[in-house]
């Protein structure tokens, strides 16, 4: 059996998949100075290494991953950044923005934070939470600490 490739298909994929990715993106950014991506960092600093990190991370990331159904963009954030506090990974800042982005409020990421704990420890979840007060306090958020 031979495989013949339809090179102009596949860009056509890639471009519906990059344009895709980058619609999703648009819902998730917060708008910072005159950068096109806001707060998101999806591969610009990495021009001059790896050029097409960025097609990766549009069209993977957000055309394949955020854009598919199943849960709204507030429990996709959530999602992320748990996973990122779990793994103790420098994005936290990133996705507690795009929180904000989406609507969370600080109280419910402080809340999903604190809530991993038995799951992920002390140290990642202190780790954590400065990461999200240094985004609250660049904003000027204030977080509502009275729980009774």
């Amino acid at each position: 059996m031979e495989i013949v490739h339809n090179y102009k298909e596949e860009l056509l994929m890639a471009t519906e998949r990059y344009q895709k990715g980058m619609e999703k993106l648009q819902e998730l950014i917060l708008e910072e100075g005159d950068r096109p991506n806001g707060h998101m960092d999806i591969g610009e600093g990495f021009k001059d290494v790896a050029p097409d990190l960025e097609d990766f991370v549009v069209e993977f990331a957000f055309g394949d991953v955020y854009a598919r159904p199943g849960i709204d963009n507030k429990q996709k954030v959530i999602a992320t950044i748990s996973a990122l506090v779990a793994q103790g990974l420098p994005q936290i800042g990133m996705h507690v923005k795009t929180g904000l982005a989406v609507g969370l409020t600080p109280e419910e990421i402080v809340g999903a934070i604190v809530h991993l704990i038995p799951y992920c420890g002390f140290p990642k979840t202190l780790n954590a939470l400065k990461a999200a007060q240094s985004v609250f306090d660049e904003k000027g958020l204030k977080v509502n600490t009275d729980l009774k």
